[in-house]
């Protein structure tokens, strides 16, 4: 593996961010944006609150309709892991596309040489994989793939979790306004671990895993049918505000349903591939989960996702029809293999560690430095910041939220908003002094908030 080189994504500070429009968006973001909504319905809620265009980006940087410059800490909202237009992606994706752009699931080098490096860089006996064009298609396929491996039925989920956006996927979250109507029959949901906001404690007042796992246990007997095929859940919440779980929960949780033949299904579209600083999330806590999803920084921007399943169950997939139309396409699989390549070679999983250092850093007197932040929390490159109203009830401050979102966004920093809670996902490719900008940047919002809200 090689060496982080700076110099690859150096980003001149004195001409990013810029601001060169009056105000923000600019005309040019107004009227396009007002042209796309006259067609564009059921937009995010990033762009509701600040409408602008882009035109353009390229590593750490983006740039708007207007001209104006941003530092990117969104990463395409967990995507652009590598940065924006990365030279070996970009001309992985553009050589396929003048050679062979589909051939259904029929066998291509390239896909076959994307397939053998991903499960090289995988933990344990990861094997199994199928290849998507969504991560909620590869939800839905690992879905069906746990009932295929246990011939039970049923899924246990976490509340505030996000896995997709299709019928089932949308059925393992709370969020009925994306169904149009409830939850799929033999879907269940349980709370996970926050040790912001814990629902069981010790007598010091510290999260009491155990108890957790009584509830799950408790639950399944009395709530279910007890064809229970699988726990799934987010290593790292992402909608839910970069919740972060304790170092103990997943250990035991795979114990835990190890013992009663359920099946641990990690999401890791948005945590997954350097993210947080490893290949799988669930490699901090030592756990090799029994399915696995991909996506989002796979492709570093193409739309390319997998599935996959642990050895024993490797023939479940056979077992679904688990091909699709676009997966594993030549274009897709060139992009995931020039993506993992540039992570090994350019040992960007380290660099990603380097920075979650320097972000633990910039935040470790957030919460008594600033009246409005309850929380700070770093895993990588994956962040998340809570503000509250009071520090003692901690009651979530949506407003705030919306305020420092577009204060840091008018000072050129493209981000993330999760009501209270602010999340960051900056490339992990980004240099230090960028970094240290950007959190200049955040810091100045909140001060500019706190003052607004007479905190």
């Amino acid at each position: 593996m090689g060496a982080y080189d700076p110099s690859r994504y150096a980003l001149d500070l004195t001409a990013y961010p810029h601001i060169k429009t009056e105000t923000l968006p600019g005309p040019e973001s107004v009227a396009l944006h007002a042209r796309a909504t006259r067609h564009i319905r059921g937009l995010s809620g990033q762009v509701r609150l600040f409408p602008v265009a882009f035109e353009s980006g390229q590593g750490c940087s983006l740039t708007d309709v207007d001209g104006n410059r941003y530092i990117d800490f969104s990463s395409g909202i967990y995507v652009t892991t590598l940065g924006h237009c990365h030279p070996k992606v970009s001309e992985a994706v553009a050589r396929h596309a003048r050679q062979l752009m589909n051939a259904h699931d029929f066998t291509t080098r390239v896909k076959v040489e994307l397939v053998e490096k991903l499960i090289s860089v995988l933990p344990g006996d990861l094997t199994g994989v199928q290849l998507y064009d969504s991560g909620t298609t590869a939800v839905e396929a690992g879905l069906r793939t746990c009932r295929a491996a246990t011939g039970k039925s049923e899924f246990i989920s976490c509340f505030m979790d996000f896995h997709g956006k299709t019928g089932h996927a949308v059925s393992l979250a709370r969020m009925n306004k994306l169904s149009g109507t409830g939850r799929a029959q033999g879907f269940y949901m349980v709370p996970r671990p926050d040790t912001y906001r814990p629902w069981w404690t010790r007598a010091d007042g510290t999260l009491d895993t155990e108890r957790y796992l009584e509830f799950y246990d408790a639950f399944i007997k009395e709530s279910t049918t007890g064809q229970i095929a699988a726990f799934v859940l987010e290593p790292i919440q992402g909608w839910g505000g970069s919740v972060m779980p304790p170092d103990d929960f997943f250990p035991k949780l795979k114990a835990f349903l190890d013992e009663r033949g359920i099946l641990l299904f990690a999401d890791e579209v948005l945590t997954g591939m350097g993210r947080t600083g490893a290949y799988l999330c669930m490699e901090h806590w030592g756990v090799v989960p029994d399915v696995v999803t991909l996506g989002k920084g796979l492709g570093n921007g193409f739309p390319v996702t997998a599935m996959v399943v642990r050895a024993p169950f490797a023939d479940a997939v056979d077992a679904i029809s688990a091909s699709t139309s676009y997966g594993g396409n030549p274009m897709a699989s060139a992009a995931a293999l020039a993506s993992i390549e540039v992570i090994e070679e350019e040992g960007l999983l380290a660099h990603a560690r380097e920075l979650e250092t320097l972000f633990q850093r910039r935040m470790a007197d957030w919460t008594t430095k600033y009246a409005i932040v309850g929380d700070t929390r770093v895993k990588g490159c994956l962040m998340g910041v809570e503000l509250v109203k009071d520090k003692r009830t901690k009651a979530p401050f949506d407003e705030a939220g919306k305020l420092v979102y577009q204060a840091a966004f008018r000072r050129g920093l493209a981000w993330i908003p999760a009501g209270h809670i602010l999340r960051m996902s900056p490339p992990i490719v980004m240099p230090e002094d960028v970094a240290e900008r950007a959190m200049d940047i955040i810091e100045e919002a909140i001060v500019e908030v706190q003052a607004q809200l007479g905190y």
